[in-house]
């Protein structure tokens, strides 16, 4: 859920609203958040040859925050949900995976929506994209044969 007003700025995981509001006014909110990641990351992992590339300590303790992100910046969409719950938009969703710093991407959308068709190209978009820094994402199939990616740093 984006919360840009008040509590700060929040990453889309794909069980929030649509985002309103101007696109560019949250597209430069993206960019202001991953750059302050890689600012991050560039303090934190000092000595390291590619301190961009690797995941801070930070990202480990809100990794599903930090994934989100990583995706968002990427220019994938994310799925959203209405008042009621109900899937609206295909996209990822981002979520705690099962052990501690673990994160699980799934591709969602509105029944009807061809989501679970979209889904090995688009999850293999978002693993590239999470790769590329640093985070180790493998791409499984679950229960009704849907796949999901789980990501690790």
């Amino acid at each position: 859920m984006s919360s840009e007003h008040g509590t700060g700025f929040e990453p889309a995981t794909g069980d929030g609203p649509l985002m309103s509001g101007p696109a560019e006014k949250r597209a430069a909110s993206v960019r202001t958040a991953f750059e302050g990641l890689l600012q991050i990351r560039r303090l934190s992992n000092t000595g390291q040859a590619n301190a961009e590339g690797v995941p801070a300590r930070w990202e480990l303790h809100r990794a599903v925050r930090a994934v989100a992100l990583v995706l968002e910046a990427a220019g994938l969409p994310a799925s959203a949900v209405d008042e009621s719950g109900r899937r609206v938009a295909s996209g990822y969703r981002v979520q705690a995976g099962g052990a501690p710093a673990t994160v699980r991407v799934e591709w969602l959308g509105p029944p009807g929506s061809g989501a679970a068709h979209e889904e090995e190209s688009e999850l293999t978009r978002c693993a590239d994209a999470l790769r590329r820094l640093g985070w180790t994402a493998l791409l499984y199939r679950g229960p009704r044969r849907r796949r999901f990616l789980e990501v690790e740093p």
